[in-house]
């Protein structure tokens, strides 16, 4: 990671909370006729996972963000949206080379994810930047490809 991405990529505060929502749905709305469920990163309370450190932000205004959880093994990536005018620009790779950074500055050699089966885009982007799948679970309503990268 540059001196450059690593400036761009700050710890949300609560004033950007409303930015956070707004991204994510932007990110996410378009997927929720495909998968016949609203994506859970929608859901999720911005509020309380900017206040427990767990969401980065790209850009002013954001443009782009991360929602990660460190575990003693690994780093879990919750979440990833790109604002859909910003696609192509590189947001998204940048963010990514932040969340590997990220778990080796905390010591952890691993990150995983999972994204939804129906999100088919993101299958051929993740093994481009060293994911391999892991399995495939149905969670509830949600039919996941689990996937991991190890970062030694």
């Amino acid at each position: 990671m540059t001196n450059e991405d690593a400036a761009a990529i700050r710890a949300a505060v609560a004033a950007d909370v409303p930015a956070v929502k707004t991204v994510t749905d932007a990110a996410y709305r378009h997927y929720i006729e495909r998968i016949g469920v609203v994506p859970q990163p929608m859901e999720a309370d911005h509020t309380a996972n900017v206040a427990d450190g767990k969401v980065f932000v790209t850009g002013a205004p954001v443009i782009g963000l991360v929602v990660i959880e460190a575990f003693p093994d690994h780093l879990f990536l919750d979440s990833i949206a790109v604002r859909p005018d910003a696609h192509g620009s590189g947001v998204g790779r940048r963010l990514l080379r932040f969340v590997d950074a990220h778990a080796r500055a905390l010591g952890l050699a691993e990150v995983r994810l999972y994204t939804n089966a129906m999100m088919w885009e993101n299958q051929k982007v993740y093994p481009r930047y060293g994911y391999e799948v892991v399995e495939r679970r149905v969670d509830g309503p949600y039919d996941r490809i689990h996937y991991s990268k190890r970062l030694d």
